[in-house]
């Protein structure tokens, strides 16, 4: 065969690939609509700008997005207030933010989409992908009430210590002293279903295990080379006996997992199986230099990636699953209707229907009612939170509402049975959102 026509059909062929790769994800919009047309009322929905607008004047936030889709149509979508304080620059719709603790849920779907694929199981001990997670030890606070003379008995079997003191230890000089404690085994093996629903006791606000402990990630550190250590600090209660919530440490441990199950480094995976099919263009660890313009100016060392903590430039860098992401109003009313879809978006599918009933589902009995974190009439599924009984919870949300939010201020949540999704973008924490989810609630005529 001539040389001509194959190099040509060398060409084809690549460039055939090229364009397949390129068109994979077949770029669409989720539709607008008017609130009547999907059974909301336009005149209730303009309460949100007038709620805006009075907590800007107030001073109490500088400015919002707000995305609210139902009936898999947007039908709000505005931005008020200012993106810079210093500058006054007007809010964009397209602004984006700092989402911390809002990229939970975001793990929380990589790691079920394993649980898909048969690659790791709910149920799976960490110690089956990370073995310095067997043998976990729980510190367990002595009483004072149990007695000096069984307090002098235990100290002497070397099962009781102090916290140890210095600089390292504590933030001022006036912390209070961790209580004497001893150290007992685990009664249960800690496995993803603890990590996913905050009931593993891995690095809880206050807890006692945590403040031993003592070990934080290093600037050069990975979850590779981090995550294994972590598993010498005592957990703070068993797993599975209480739900306390875990910032960030719990589900870095999941990252792991994901990494060691999938290959793949868990800010690529999460690219290329969720952020890509969705098309959540403007969802990153690190935000491109030319687009840091849509966020506030002192965010920009933390969006670039050089607080390791919020992002990531390359691939040997620290990324936290925990959080770490930063987005726009439009590309997380993406995920969250997919998650309303049933694990679907423009007919790619990203889980199972039967996986996203479980994780906005409560899988913790009550002690999410039992938590700082929760409440009365709440419940927690997997990376997500559930209002149960909307006359006992907080928030105006309506049964079977699973929402989460970041420290930021961001909050997004979703009604399956109103087939409702909601994004509220925002960089200072307020009750706003909460305001607005009665308006909303109340906007529903149909």
């Amino acid at each position: 065969m001539p040389k001509l026509p194959i190099i040509v059909a060398c060409f084809l062929v690549v460039s055939c690939s090229t364009v397949t790769q390129q068109s994979r994800y077949e770029v669409q919009e989720i539709p607008r609509a008017t609130p009547e047309e999907v059974g909301m009322s336009s005149e209730a929905l303009e309460k949100i700008g007038e709620l805006a607008q009075q907590y800007i004047d107030e001073g109490r936030v500088p400015g919002v997005v707000v995305g609210i889709s139902r009936r898999n149509k947007v039908v709000y979508l505005e931005a008020h207030g200012i993106l810079e304080e210093e500058t006054q620059e007007p809010m964009p719709e397209d602004a984006i933010f700092i989402m911390a603790s809002s990229t939970k849920p975001v793990i929380g779907v990589a790691a079920l989409i394993l649980v898909d694929e048969g690659l790791i199981s709910l149920q799976d001990p960490i110690s089956k992908y990370i073995p310095e997670y067997e043998n976990l030890q729980v510190a367990v606070p002595v009483k004072s009430a149990t007695g000096a003379k069984k307090k002098s008995r235990l100290k002497a079997k070397g099962k009781v210590k102090a916290q140890a003191k210095g600089k390292a230890k504590g933030k001022g000089k006036n912390k209070e002293k961790s209580p004497e404690y001893r150290l007992e085994p685990a009664n249960q093996p800690l496995t993803i279903h603890h990590l996913l629903t905050h009931t593993a006791g891995v690095g809880t606000r206050g807890g006692l295990g945590t403040a031993i402990g003592g070990y934080s990630a290093k600037p050069e550190d990975t979850l590779a080379s981090w995550v294994p250590k972590l598993a010498a600090r005592p957990l703070d209660f068993h797993p599975g006996s209480r739900r306390a919530y875990s910032p960030g440490d719990g589900l870095k441990v999941v990252g792991r997992v994901i990494e060691i199950a999938s290959g793949m480094l868990v800010n690529k995976f999460i690219q290329s199986r969720i952020l890509d099919p969705l098309d959540m263009k403007d969802t990153y660890f690190a935000v491109p230099e030319d687009e840091l313009h849509r966020m506030p100016s002192r965010f920009h060392s933390k969006a670039k990636g050089d607080g390791k903590v919020f992002g990531a430039k390359d691939s040997s860098a620290f990324v936290s699953g925990a959080g770490g992401l930063f987005s726009t109003t439009r590309d997380y009313l993406r995920f969250q209707q997919m998650l309303v879809n049933k694990g679907t978006l423009f007919g790619r599918q990203i889980l199972k229907p039967e996986t996203v009933a479980m994780m906005t589902s409560n899988q913790v009995g009550d002690l999410a009612t039992k938590a700082a974190k929760g409440g009365p009439g709440f419940g927690a599924g997997y990376t997500t939170g559930i209002t149960l009984d909307q006359k006992k919870a907080r928030g105006g949300h309506i049964d079977g509402t699973f929402s989460w939010g970041g420290a930021a201020g961001t909050v997004s949540w979703t009604t399956p049975s109103e087939e409702l999704t909601v994004v509220y973008m925002v960089q200072r924490p307020s009750d706003l959102q909460g305001k607005i989810a009665e308006v909303i609630r109340d906007s529903i005529i149909d």
